[in-house]
């Protein structure tokens, strides 16, 4: 018995060795956790670390500051068919059936997220299944419930019935009916049911996509504002409140992440779905800058996106790269280790390969399909790349001088590199209704 504990004790180091480096080989094959945050109607001018004036997302800023802040991501200029694209990975030519719904035979980001071994979550604002009016608008057709779009956790606002986002929220959990919590701020509850499922799954690869209520109109007081208990009528002064919250609780479900002791194996992504409410202006790098969403230039378009990932991504990194709606799923994809074609149905191109700095593969151009059949908006098709902006309808701006695109130009006279490069904007419209 002695000889035996001897040779034992002899091979501890070699087997304590062959333990650690198993568990670094398990540890080196988990697929990472990813968090994609959605911000409603935030264009980039409201961030610090795009150049904002008024300090008002030092967490944000952390973020981009610890991570990638890529500099030309492009959205549509509305929240449903920006949710439609990132779900699907399509353009809205493709699939969007009318706003406020998506159509129940795609196949989402959470189904494909789930083939990949995740468990998933959504929380935040749904706007997917519509109600009678979308419904007449769309010929009768319904949009989908979150039990049908592959997400195992749901906690959501706008799902069967509207009400408030904010004060006394109605909320969706499953149970075939919205329930509505007295005394209670819609946002906490979707930030705390994320958390909630962050410590139930920390121990196995997990999809979270969290899409905020905030900033969207109506502009109220947020929990942080002196006058949140009081009766007061929304006003845009309240919009900064509403910015600072929702920074505010990006920054706990950072520091949530961190405290579990999982931030090197997740993947934080942040954007907004279109730019910011028309009636706000924004002071941005000494100037002021307008919002315009529902309008398909610069100011309903142009949006934040940050991605942080500890120990893979270069912190302070810059990306210039075009990127848009579509490119969400493919990326998503491609960090969960999904084979390529897993997602060759989609219209996007991965960004993934950028965050380790391999830009071999990236756009020339984006497209937009834009008919949200809702409000006043009209329909508009386009592509463009960071010079030139293309229409359907033949107005062709220069966005190195004209974001606002109040000056259509003529091709005439152009240089014919350029009027080249027009030409192949013009193709790219052409070819996507072939």
């Amino acid at each position: 018995m002695t000889g035996n504990l001897k040779k034992i004790r002899a091979l501890l180091p070699f087997l304590i060795g062959l333990f650690m480096l198993e568990g670094m080989h398990v540890l080196a094959q988990r697929k990472p956790n990813v968090i994609l945050i959605l911000a409603d109607d935030l264009g980039y001018e409201t961030l610090g670390c795009y150049g904002n004036d008024d300090d008002m997302t030092p967490n944000l800023d952390r973020l981009a500051a610890s991570g990638m802040r890529f500099e030309n991501c492009y959205s549509t200029p509305l929240c449903t068919p920006s949710r439609v694209q990132l779900m699907t990975g399509k353009y809205n030519h493709r699939n969007y059936i009318g706003f406020g719904l998506l159509d129940p035979t795609e196949t989402t980001v959470g189904h494909l997220m789930q083939q990949q071994g995740y468990k998933t979550c959504i929380a935040g604002k749904w706007q997917l299944y519509g109600y009678e009016q979308q419904w007449q608008l769309a010929g009768g057709k319904k949009g989908t419930m979150p039990e049908q779009a592959g997400f195992d956790r749901f906690c959501l606002w706008q799902v069967d019935k509207g009400g408030s986002r904010y004060k006394n929220p109605t909320v969706y959990i499953g149970n075939g009916e919205s329930v509505t919590l007295e005394g209670q701020y819609g946002p906490d509850v979707f930030a705390d049911f994320i958390s909630s499922f962050m410590e139930e799954q920390q121990d196995q690869p997990f999809f979270v996509y969290y899409p905020m209520c905030l900033t969207h109109d109506p502009f109220e007081p947020t929990p942080l504002s002196a006058d949140y208990n009081q009766q007061v009528a929304p006003n845009n002064q309240y919009f900064g409140d509403m910015v600072r919250y929702m920074d505010r609780l990006v920054g706990q479900l950072v520091d949530k992440v961190d405290s579990l002791g999982i931030l090197e194996e997740t993947v934080i992504l942040f954007v907004g779905d279109n730019g910011t409410d028309g009636n706000i202006v924004s002071r941005f790098n000494g100037g002021v800058r307008r919002g315009n969403k529902g309008y398909t230039d610069d100011g309903g378009t142009h949006v934040p996106l940050l991605v942080s990932w500890k120990g893979r991504i270069e912190p302070g990194a810059t990306n210039k790269a075009l990127i848009d709606f579509t490119d969400f799923l493919p990326s998503l994809l491609q960090m969960a280790s999904a084979p390529s074609d897993a997602y060759a149905h989609t219209d996007g191109v991965s960004f993934y390969p950028q965050l380790q700095g391999d830009y071999s593969d990236q756009r020339e151009w984006i497209f937009c399909h834009y008919d949200p059949r809702w409000g006043d908006f009209e329909p508009r098709t386009y592509a463009q790349d960071t010079v030139w902006k293309v229409y359907k309808t033949g107005e062709i701006y220069d966005l190195r001088q004209d974001l606002g695109e109040t000056k259509p130009i003529r091709v005439d006279g152009l240089p014919p590199a350029e009027q080249t490069q027009i030409n192949k904007l013009q193709q790219v419209i052409k070819k996507m209704y072939e």
